[in-house]
């Protein structure tokens, strides 16, 4: 039975998220342009083995009600307040910019026992997350409430899927009308996404860390996961055989398997 908790982070939001299962305590972070609801795939499977909360990130789902001003570090602040109400010696799972707010609120709590990061968005020397024509383009459209083109474009030119995945998300109707309410925190999170070298701050986790890549995704995201786990002390990279940025939708099995196997 699934039961929706409440925690107040440091600036007054109320993040709320939903727990489900029977077991050591994990928490889920969500990417961009989505919501809690997209881990529904893999949530019965983590039940059998953990007791997941599954929380909304600021201005979203259970989580609309915003105490203060928007900064990544804020989102860091609400996944700890989370992770806290949840016990200790927690796992943290973060995926696309989930995963980098992840990041921040590791540096937060030392409530996190192990962090899982798939996939989060970095700007590097061989690829610049959103650049300054890209985060215009998107305020514009934000500005004109053009929010279907909005959601496409960070899907397809920041998050970095094919046009073909995007058509294919835009003609499964339900998801594609259930996110567009997610659509205008998406500028805000595309102008916070953080260069490498500011990545440095993150130096001092020092809990086990998984950095998870998919063997299709854009190329890019190896060698990116590779330079954060050089940050990141002890860290490992896991590719996913066969996946690209969404595994938990597209083989529920193969990442389930990939958390259980690194909370031993």
């Amino acid at each position: 039975m699934t039961e929706v908790g409440y925690a107040e982070s440091r600036d007054g939001t109320v993040v709320g998220y939903e727990t489900i299962g029977d077991g050591p305590p994990m928490v889920l972070v969500h990417g961009a342009a989505v919501d809690r609801r997209c881990w529904a795939p893999v949530l019965p499977r983590l039940a059998e083995h953990f007791t997941v909360h599954v929380m909304d990130r600021r201005g979203r789902g259970h989580s609309a009600r915003e105490g203060g001003p928007y900064a990544v570090e804020r989102e860091g602040e609400d996944i700890a307040a989370v992770v806290e109400a949840a016990g200790r010696d927690v796992f943290l799972v973060g995926h696309s910019y989930g995963a980098v707010c992840s990041l921040y609120a590791a540096v937060a709590t030392d409530a996190i026992g192990r962090l899982v990061l798939y996939e989060p968005p970095i700007t590097t020397p061989w690829r610049e997350a959103a650049s300054p024509e890209l985060l215009e383009r998107l305020r514009g459209l934000a500005g004109v409430e053009d929010y279907d083109r909005l959601l496409e474009t960070v899907f397809r030119d920041v998050i970095g899927l094919s046009q073909r995945q995007v058509d294919a998300l835009r003609g499964a109707r339900r998801f594609w009308a259930a996110h567009l309410g997610n659509a205008p925190p998406l500028v805000r999170e595309s102008e916070s996404v953080p260069r490498i070298e500011d990545c440095a701050r993150f130096a001092p986790i020092r809990v086990p860390v998984r950095l998870l890549v998919g063997e299709a995704s854009p190329p890019y995201q190896r060698p990116t996961a590779d330079a954060l786990a050089r940050v990141l002390t002890g860290a490992e990279v896991v590719e996913l055989p066969g996946q690209g940025h969404m595994a938990m939708t597209a083989d529920p099995d193969l990442f389930v398997k990939a958390l259980t196997t690194f909370a031993g």
